[in-house]
């Protein structure tokens, strides 16, 4: 099997019971997109959840794979230490994806990891899915400051590695849009912000993924966006697949845009 469905997912802690502190009510439409989510994977019930997170290990020339058995993590530097999830890595889908992408030159691994614990752009999209479904193995993957090609290589490679090892595998891009969208935002007004997560959005109800390569480096650092990269490795994942897309919700009521996404295969792949 290659990949049963890829889905975007925001990772604000805010949206979380426990660390919002009723804030969340203010992105109800992604609490419920996100939930959506959740029960849709509890019925594909996938082996695996493939994870690219902005927030985990990350090398400028290098993608960090998660090495070992697994990992746990808490929300402590968000207040709610007591908030905590384990998730159990597939070791043998982490060791075929290193030679794999030996094998095509692309420049990644399990070496150097600087921070085991889970990172909340991997907690906050999981924290959904396990209300509904545990039964899977995680490979966790950051981004890198590799070109855009390399991130679609990336994901190309992914989906090699699925099919080869018959996994049903289910992709989560973990990323946020713009940070700069409201002047009394914790980043403060930008106007590429508001122009970024337009165009991201009708890329995503589009389903047009070809277009995230196109957007200049200098614009998106002046949007201040953070899953762009994680929404490219998610759609080299889709290269060779026909898929029907679909927006859930965006928000972005706090100067940080919020989008959800799925994209469903029109056909599985044995």
């Amino acid at each position: 099997m290659s990949i049963a469905a890829a889905f975007i997912m925001p990772h604000p802690p805010v949206i979380l019971p426990g660390i919002g502190g009723g804030n969340e009510r203010n992105i109800q439409k992604t609490i419920d997109s996100c939930d959506a989510i959740g029960k849709k994977i509890g019925e594909i019930k996938p082996d695996i959840i493939v994870l690219t997170s902005p927030h985990c290990t990350m090398y400028n020339d290098y993608f960090h794979i998660s090495p070992g058995k697994g990992a746990t993590g808490d929300f402590g530097k968000f207040g709610a230490k007591e908030i905590s999830m384990h998730a159990e890595y597939d070791e043998e889908f982490v060791r075929a994806l290193e030679e794999e992408t030996d094998k095509n030159s692309i420049n990644a691994g399990t070496l150097g990891e600087k921070e085991i614990s889970l990172d909340h752009g991997t907690m906050v999209p999981l924290s959904f899915i396990n209300k509904y479904y545990t039964s899977y193995k995680l490979v966790r993957i950051s981004l890198s400051g590799l070109s855009k090609q390399e991130h679609y290589r990336l994901g190309k490679t992914i989906a090699i590695v699925s099919k080869n090892l018959k996994r049903k595998t289910v992709f989560i891009a973990s990323g946020d849009l713009s940070h700069k969208l409201k002047e009394y935002g914790p980043y403060g007004l930008s106007k590429e912000g508001p122009l970024f997560d337009k165009e991201i959005v009708d890329i995503m109800e589009k389903g047009e993924l070809d277009r995230l390569m196109e957007f200049d480096p200098g614009f998106c650092e002046k949007a201040a966006e953070c899953g762009l990269s994680s929404f490219i490795i998610m759609a080299g994942a889709l290269d060779e697949i026909e898929f029907d897309s679909q927006l859930l919700s965006y928000e972005g009521p706090f100067g940080v845009g919020y989008g959800v996404a799925e994209f469903i295969p029109r056909k599985e792949e044995k």
